[in-house]
């Protein structure tokens, strides 16, 4: 067997460059397992090390349809065979069902959107004019699975909700399963991100969304169609001059209220790395409507924050890989 490491396995080498940067600043040995293709030898011991899982519920989006059901097989093979695994099975499911994350966060006191799961598509109108008691008041509409606000469209009357899904423009989910939920209205133009890593708080980020997104990811160049959302995209476009809509919320800090309550939310769930969403509205509310366990890092929050999310988990990996190893050689 090799020398114990850090293993990430994941779908989409453009996320990873920061990543290895931060286990080579860090001495972490590391190595990617990339699952777009592969085998597993289920008659071999895996690989001694720590293990990784930040599958994306997107991935589909990416050519890779089948990633999400290679890694449930990877990481079954991982867990039965007593591998450290870190966003395990158990995560994965949560990171690719806003069903489940829905059901566990509203259970756990916190403030979730209204929210309908409707099965296949000839019930949806049904389903919409039972959702808005008939009336013609704003709601959204978002996929199960999936990030990078797939799905994710507002509608202000049920004719323009009939008309979309009867046209070729109505994006079929990819587990079939769309969710109706109540339109909120930001105190602000932003919503907050929160990044623990190690189940610890790291900072929270501050994404501006007056330009109208709903495609809030920090890593990816997001152009949304402004037809599509309640405006245009928020993410920095690289290569431009464009501002970046993420910043440091540096008045959110781990004695906050809610950040406390999220910590002990990702305790109870097993979730050591991962970035919660929240948004305060008009009427006062603190929304929780999104776990993000894959969770990316923007690089102009980075160069301002108090300490690096990608930094952060190189050393909580190599802190579990050391005791891990020093484990092994006493034994």
């Amino acid at each position: 067997m090799s020398t114990p490491r850090v293993y990430v396995i994941h779908e989409n080498p453009e996320w990873f460059p920061p990543l290895a940067a931060a286990f080579e600043a860090e001495g972490v040995p590391v190595e990617e397992i990339l699952l777009t293709e592969g085998q597993i030898d289920l008659a071999s011991e895996p690989e001694p090390g720590v293990y990784w899982s930040r599958m994306s519920a997107s991935s589909h989006t990416r050519g890779h349809e089948h990633s999400k059901e290679y890694t449930r097989a990877l990481l079954g093979h991982l867990e039965r065979a007593g591998r450290q695994v870190v966003g395990g099975s158990h995560v994965l499911e949560l990171e690719v069902s806003k069903v489940a994350q829905h059901g566990l966060l509203q259970r756990a006191g916190f403030d979730v959107p209204r929210t309908t799961a409707v099965f296949g598509t000839t019930t949806l109108k049904q389903a919409a004019r039972a959702f808005t008691d008939g009336q013609d008041v704003p709601f959204i509409t978002k996929h199960n699975q999936g990030g990078k606000g797939l799905g994710v469209r507002r509608f202000d009357s049920l004719a323009e909700f009939d008309a979309y899904v009867d046209s070729p423009e109505f994006e079929e989910p990819v587990d079939g399963i769309t969710l109706l939920q109540e339109y909120l209205t930001a105190r602000e133009p932003f919503i907050t991100r929160v990044e623990f890593v190690g189940g610890e708080f790291v900072y929270a980020v501050r994404v501006d969304t007056s330009a109208g997104s709903f495609e809030l990811c920090p890593a990816d160049a997001c152009e949304v169609p402004q037809t599509q959302t309640i405006a245009g995209a928020v993410c920095e476009v690289p290569g431009t001059d464009a501002p970046s809509a993420f910043s440091v919320r540096t008045e959110v800090t781990a004695d906050h209220p809610l950040v406390q309550q999220l910590r002990t939310f990702l305790a109870e769930q097993r979730i050591t790395i991962a970035g919660v969403e929240f948004m305060e509205t008009t009427d006062g509310r603190h929304v929780v409507y999104d776990i993000n366990t894959n969770t990316n890092y923007n690089p102009a929050v980075e160069e301002t924050a108090p300490a690096s999310g990608p930094r952060s988990i190189a050393r909580y990996l190599g802190a579990l890989l050391a005791e891990q190893y020093a484990a092994a050689t006493t034994a």
